[in-house]
């Protein structure tokens, strides 16, 4: 086997005083059903103190624990069926969840903003599956999806929370409704039952990079001072992994959380806005305070207070980019756009994914386009595919003619064509063959 650092031929061992015996990783990692060996690690975590001695034994337990919610979630082999009222097909150009404790309003939201009346009432659980919705906001369909109230303990299946937040996973943003007169403890909890199940609000990827290699052990570098994570600790979790080799660059200050993260995959990073609800009930000092928070809106569904300010912060968050075509010698086509969104893989608001988006095929006969707009300093101006656009662009695609086709199809600088014959010669060869001077 590849050699390891220092720290991977002493994983499971003792932890700096902390007494980690064998009786206890047992324990934690043995027998019993999957919910008691994750409560077994979750209490052995909090009764571990935070420091450097027990950063790797820390990261050990962590890495078991996701492992084990994983299965959790994702239990292999037989099961039930698909659960009525949750297939829901994916429509429009982006998808946004309404997440909440049961009766905060997310059914009167819904029915406010989309039109589609899902059933209301003044006690919980009254939305007992997903109801869809679609609002129609600057020539963009979105897609507003009414789930079921999360309770605490959703994440490990209780009542309908695992298909609740396997619908939230598949969102483009999360509107996470919140009753004000209650304390942010409905905030708190709603996070973490969404976090137990991969899903990281308000958050970007780690830009870390771990790439498995076939052997020479664990190659660790960071180009960032590192304080809660380090070499020993990245080794003890790729072991939790069975990765006994690989490349590890970390390029910020992460935790062993993050790298977790990392190694998993299975991570969501979407944005999430929360929406307070019946401010009505409050006095107007409450209502500024709140309204000050990060990434918060304030609405009253009651007394459609405030819906106009909701669609622009959704709008913005979503950072679509809509791109207008035009024909040559006709007018742009403004009923229907373009829609270039970050939420569905276009990570550069270019030309060459709006022609993507138009037809594949047209890459292969394209020239170049001719771009109206704000992301040119003159209109039309001629632009290649990596031309990045702007919103409410104009396009006008100019294909390759025939001959510009062939041209470079067979123009291609291979070798040098002897006249009157298809017969081609490498330059070279031909060099090779002339008498030396």
């Amino acid at each position: 086997m590849a050699s390891f650092s220092k720290s991977s031929s002493k994983a499971g061992t003792g932890v700096g005083g902390g007494g980690w015996s064998k009786a206890k990783h047992q324990a934690v990692g043995g027998g019993g059903s999957t919910l008691e060996r994750i409560a077994q690690i979750e209490l052995e975590i909090s009764r571990t103190q935070k420091n450097k001695a027990t950063a790797k034994h820390l990261g050990e337990l962590k890495a078991k624990l996701c492992k084990l919610k994983r299965d959790l979630l994702e239990p292999s082999g037989g099961g039930g069926g698909k659960i009525a009222g949750f297939e829901v097909q994916k429509i429009g150009d982006a998808r946004i969840g309404l997440v909440g404790f049961p009766s905060v309003g997310k059914s009167s939201l819904l029915t406010a903003l989309t039109g589609v009346q899902s059933e209301a009432a003044a006690y919980e659980f009254t939305t007992l599956t997903c109801i869809p919705g679609v609002i129609y906001y600057n020539d963009v369909r979105i897609q507003l999806l009414d789930l079921p109230g999360l309770i605490v303990g959703a994440s490990t299946g209780k009542g309908r929370g695992r298909q609740v937040i396997a619908t939230a996973k598949s969102c483009d943003i999360i509107l996470m409704v919140l009753d004000p007169t209650k304390d942010d403890s409905q905030k708190e909890m709603l996070t973490k039952e969404l976090e137990n199940v991969g899903i990281r609000l308000n958050r970007k990827p780690p830009d870390v990079s771990v790439r498995p290699t076939k052997g020479g052990g664990v190659k660790f570098q960071s180009t960032v001072p590192l304080n809660h994570f380090d070499e020993e600790v990245c080794v003890t979790v790729l072991k939790q992994y069975k990765i006994h080799s690989a490349d590890v660059l970390v390029k910020e200050d992460i935790t062993v959380d993050d790298f977790i993260d990392v190694i998993d995959g299975n991570r969501k990073y979407c944005k999430c806005i929360y929406v307070y609800n019946k401010i009505d009930l409050l006095k107007l000092e409450e209502i500024d305070e709140i309204a000050r928070r990060p990434q918060s809106v304030v609405v009253s569904v009651r007394n459609k207070w405030n819906y106009d300010y909701l669609l622009r912060r959704l709008w913005d968050e979503m950072e679509i980019v809509r791109v207008f075509t035009k024909k040559k010698g006709q007018f742009p086509d403004f009923s229907d756009p373009l829609i270039l969104t970050p939420q569905r893989g276009n990570r550069q608001f270019n030309v060459e994914n709006a022609v993507q988006l138009l037809h594949k095929s047209l890459l292969e006969d394209f020239k170049n386009a001719l771009v109206w707009g704000s992301s040119v300093k003159q209109s039309p101006q001629v632009c290649g595919r990596d031309h990045i656009l702007h919103d409410e662009d104009v396009i006008q695609i100019v294909k390759l003619t025939q001959a510009e086709k062939a041209k470079a199809l067979h123009g291609k600088k291979t070798g040098t064509t002897i006249a009157g014959s298809n017969i081609k010669v490498d330059p070279k060869k031909k060099e090779e063959k002339a008498p030396k001077s």
